[in-house]
């Protein structure tokens, strides 16, 4: 879609769960729009923030020396009001008050929703997705992701070496909501013996079990077991295990440290290359737009057609998973 008129201030704001890399996309924002003659606008906590006007003007030096942190320096926030007809329309009402022609809406699908009601209502849109959980189907790659997963491989590396030493089972639960992409990655990384995925499990914990009993008959000394925020109750599911098998089992959820920490090389190169796209699709007359990362390429993508998508676990990739795991005999379906 064509934006309304020319662009000549851009505002941007992050939304929903906070993401390492998103600093990254924030500075180049900024950078990238200042540089093609914008004025540049920040929105804090989001759309919360919005319709309260937390609005700042924002400069080259504010955003010197943060993209190496965490976080997000425009804070984010929920918010129900903003889900409402009328919290959607003064948020446009309030952006056009502020002279902002155009925003960069950087976060996850609910975000994107947003920036979709505000296109609607007259205010050029562009989504850049930041979420740890790597769950936006318009792109194989989002903002956080990276360093998340890397956060968890380590943890559950230190948390194996303490499973080994008490030949214990350990259920490690990672974070993702309803998507299983970090828990099958930290699986393969850290040679799990089974990965718990939403999108694949069963809820037959019987099999689990076997695995476990199977593994210890043939000299295994611990068993890992990836556990997906999506199915979660790791601290019941840990007690129902060692109630069967007679071996000690421990739940580990590591929970929001996934979300911090310093971001990865790989995190700060692309959100960079998509925060400096968002301002580029903006400028060329584009609205409605959302930045995705397909076959090697820096694209965009029609809001509504991204929204519209859906994205599932790989299969070859899931099927690897099992047929790495010491259990390397069992029937994959």
């Amino acid at each position: 879609m064509t934006a309304k008129k020319e662009i000549k201030t851009i505002g941007v704001l992050t939304s929903g769960g906070d993401a390492p890399g998103m600093n990254a996309a924030i500075r180049a924002v900024v950078r990238r729009g200042l540089s093609r003659g914008c004025k540049m606008k920040g929105i804090l906590k989001g759309y919360n923030g919005l319709l309260n006007e937390e609005i700042i003007d924002m400069t080259a030096v504010d955003v010197s020396d943060t993209i190496e942190r965490g976080g997000t320096i425009l804070y984010t926030a929920r918010c129900a009001e903003f889900r409402t007809e009328e919290g959607q329309k003064r948020g446009a009402e309030i952006c056009r008050k502020h002279g902002i022609d155009a925003l960069v809406v950087i976060g996850g699908d609910g975000s994107f929703a947003g920036a979709q009601k505000l296109a609607n209502l007259g205010i050029n849109t562009v989504g850049v997705p930041g979420t740890i959980d790597l769950d936006i189907a318009c792109t194989e790659y989002t903002i956080g992701f990276d360093t998340a997963v890397n956060t968890a491989m380590e943890a559950i590396d230190k948390v194996r070496d303490t499973s080994t030493s008490h030949e214990r089972c350990s259920i490690i639960e990672v974070m993702g909501r309803n998507a299983g992409y970090l828990a099958l990655w930290c699986g393969i990384a850290n040679g799990a013996e089974d990965i718990l995925l939403p999108e694949k499990y069963d809820y037959d914990e019987q099999k689990v079990i076997n695995n476990i009993i199977e593994n210890r008959k043939r000299g295994k000394k611990h068993h890992i077991i990836i556990n997906a925020e999506g199915i979660g109750h790791s601290e019941a599911m840990a007690k129902r295990i060692e109630a069967a098998t007679g071996i000690e089992t421990r739940a580990t959820i590591l929970g929001h440290m996934q979300r911090g920490g310093s971001p990865t090389c790989k995190d700060r190169v692309y959100a960079s290359i998509m925060g400096a796209k968002a301002v580029d699709v903006l400028l060329e007359g584009k609205t409605q737009r959302v930045i995705g990362y397909k076959n090697g390429e820096y694209v965009d993508f029609d809001i509504n057609e991204a929204l519209a998508m859906t994205k599932s676990i790989p299969e070859y990739t899931y099927e690897i998973g099992h047929a790495l795991s010491h259990n390397y005999s069992k029937n994959v379906k």
